[in-house]
């Protein structure tokens, strides 16, 4: 708001023109409750102001009453229309009066009328008021600057515990928790009464500074003040904990806690959720549901990501399902947090449901979307929706989306939208670059992966010669793939991975020697390649199985099963599953036969567990490798299923013999 013109006489205000008024006409037609308790809520004030008008000499408290009327109304502009008229009318304001002029002015943005009113506060005498001069702490610290702010309060005769609270509130909003923790020690040295807002305030500054040590002293002093327990205090100090990474003691207090609300839960689960405790935080999530306290959408999507795994899908189905029949607000977060659950566990149909029932959609929506699908291998679907998104004038699409985009390019392989896309992205990050790179080594364009990484210097990124490595494995570039594997041993010595990269090119060109000698390199660094894991979700129980496993109870029937599939591969195809070795990063699964991969066996289990035209849903903790890709695409044709392989970057659907992927991958 503008600020109001005036001039300044005997210390009074005196408006320049007069004020205008707002009627209101008799309604011709039927209108909604929410318009009936507005009108009634206008005649009140309406009356108010007759009412005040009509006595001769109001007192002060009258006015206040007034002032405050249209604060709590959230009309603060109408507030200082109240004050222009008690001014006139010769009343003095008192110390009740000043710091709702002053909030008013501070929510009107008009700090031209804040200094106004602060020369009215020296004029009048209540320069030591603390009610006052908090007032002008928060107006100047929120209009002009935390540390003008601070020279009110460095130079008030006196200072509140209250003040200093919000000063040090004021310090956390300018992103300086260095300088709130110091106002929060000023405290303890002035020895000021510690009241829970100050508490919450410092336990705040500790999840900014992340400093354990901090967090304890402030946990210290809440016990010693005996506030521990106070809820507010409470909540405060455990999301401190989490946000230190000390989830262990914000369990201790929550389980110590007399009392707990909402909050209380929310910032539980959401520790659970962070520190990958997923289990515990639906554990948690259904206590609290027994507990008869309702969630609400921050509680819903602290909760979500807990869901957001194949194996955790039927969790995310069954939350959705309470959250429809709850009744609980399904605000535009939460449904963005349902389509990245819905994605991530492996159902970007059940995703796209939800993004076309949305009435309002963000950016967010159209990124996560966008990825989703081109996540699942559906390149070509997920371009069609950016070139829906960018239709929207109202979007101001961002990197993320943007990023989103390329992936889908990558996807889909188009290189020419790639290219486009990826030069408006203003400032390209290496993950940009690494996609980039990705696009034309899938797309055989060597030559110009080469000038695009000299262009932009990314040739010593592991990131990006992994991606380049990626177009190696597909189009059979062995030689340059040997190059590549090299330079990574080069560039991270220590990383186990990059020697049974190697090893396999050695091994697919049959030079078992040179395999010899960096596996015994491997062990003389006392290196550990990561070993290959799979696992699947069977009535409610996570069967999990590593390269050639045995141990399984029903392990007979599972490679039966396998060999069975392949008997009957090699008799309608003619041959069996593609056998040749690979750039592949598994050492353990070159020494075992085709059907003992991990990713094989939970694939069997699933299709003896469970009843025909089920889906088979699969995670695996790497790359799925070219036999293993090629046999699952036989099965889902042989035995007329889909099977979902889910891997670190994307997901493979196979379904009548093909994959989402298109075989690039």
């Amino acid at each position: 708001m503008a600020a109001l013109p005036c001039s300044i006489h005997n210390g009074l205000l005196l408006p320049k023109e007069k004020e205008e008024y707002i009627s209101f006409s008799k309604p011709k037609f039927h209108h909604p409750p929410q318009f009936h308790k507005l009108r009634a809520l206008v005649n009140k004030l309406d009356f108010a102001h007759q009412v005040v008008d009509e006595i001769p000499q109001p007192k002060t408290y009258a006015w206040n009453q007034l002032i405050q009327t249209h604060l709590s109304s959230k009309h603060p502009h109408n507030a200082l229309s109240v004050y222009h008229r008690m001014m006139l009318r010769g009343i003095f304001p008192d110390n009740h009066t000043l710091p709702r002029v002053l909030t008013a002015s501070r929510l009107c943005f008009d700090l031209a009328f804040g200094e106004q009113v602060h020369a009215h506060v020296f004029k009048l005498g209540f320069s030591s008021d603390p009610y006052v001069i908090t007032a002008l702490i928060e107006l100047y610290g929120r209009l002009r600057g935390v540390e003008t702010a601070k020279w009110v309060l460095d130079n008030a005769p006196t200072s509140s515990s209250v003040a200093l609270t919000i000063l040090a509130k004021l310090y956390l909003a300018d992103n300086k928790p260095h300088s709130a923790i110091e106002i929060f020690n000023r405290m303890l040295r002035s020895k000021a009464e510690i009241d829970p807002v100050a508490l919450a305030t410092a336990a705040g500054t500790c999840s900014l500074l992340k400093s354990l040590q901090q967090a304890r002293n402030v946990h210290k002093i809440a016990k010693e003040c005996g506030l521990e327990f106070h809820l507010l205090v409470s909540n405060s100090l455990m999301k401190m904990y989490i946000d230190c990474d000390s989830l262990e003691e914000a369990l201790s207090l929550f389980d110590a806690m007399p009392s707990r609300d909402l909050i209380s839960w929310t910032e539980m689960i959401r520790g659970h959720v962070k520190n990958g405790g997923y289990n515990e935080a639906l554990k948690l999530f259904r206590l609290m549901t027994r507990a008869g306290i309702k969630p609400d959408p921050l509680t819903v999507t602290s909760i979500l990501p807990a869901c957001a795994r194949v194996p955790a899908h039927k969790q995310g189905k069954e939350l959705h399902t309470y959250l429809l029949r709850s009744g609980i607000h399904m605000n535009l977060i939460v449904q963005n947090a349902l389509m990245d659950m819905y994605v991530k566990s492996g159902f970007i149909e059940l995703a796209s449901n939800v993004f076309t029932s949305m009435i309002e959609r963000d950016i967010f929506s159209w990124t996560i979307i966008i990825l989703g699908y081109s996540l699942h291998g559906q390149g070509k679907r997920a371009l069609e929706l950016s070139l829906e998104m960018e239709k929207i004038s109202s979007l101001e699409i961002d990197e993320f989306a943007y990023a989103a985009v390329l992936h889908a390019c990558m996807t889909s392989c188009n290189v020419d939208v790639g290219m486009s896309h990826f030069n408006r992205i203003k400032k390209p990050t290496v993950t940009d670059c690494v996609m980039m790179v990705a696009l034309l080594a899938r797309a055989g364009l060597f030559d110009e992966v080469r000038t695009f990484i000299e262009e932009h210097g990314i040739g010593n990124s592991v990131e990006v010669l992994r991606a380049l490595l990626d177009g190696c494995r597909i189009h059979r570039q062995a030689t340059m793939g040997k190059r590549i594997a090299e330079q990574l041993c080069e560039l991270e010595p220590l990383n186990a991975e990059n020697y049974v990269l190697l090893s396999n090119w050695y091994a697919e060109n049959l030079k078992w020697d040179m395999v010899k000698k960096l596996k015994a390199t491997i062990k003389d660094m006392g290196l550990k390649p990561k070993s290959a894991y799979s696992w699947i979700e069977l009535r409610n129980k996570v069967h999990v199985f590593g390269t050639g496993d045995v141990s399984h109870p029903r392990s007979e029937l599972i490679y039966w099963e396998l060999q069975h599939l392949m008997k009957k591969m090699e008799d309608e195809v003619g041959h069996g599953p593609n056998s040749e070795f690979s750039l592949h990063d598994v050492d353990e699964e070159r020494e075992c036969i085709l059907i003992g991969h991990c990713e094989m066996l939970a694939i069997s289990l699933g299709l003896i567990s469970t009843q025909d035209r089920i889906t088979v849903r699969v995670t695996k903790n790497l790359r799925v490798c070219r036999s293993c890709h090629d046999f699952s695409k036989a099965i889902s044709k042989i035995v007329d299923r889909e099977i979902i392989i889910k891997s670190p970057h994307c997901f493979h659907h196979f379904k009548n013999g093909r994959c989402s992927c298109g075989d690039l991958w």
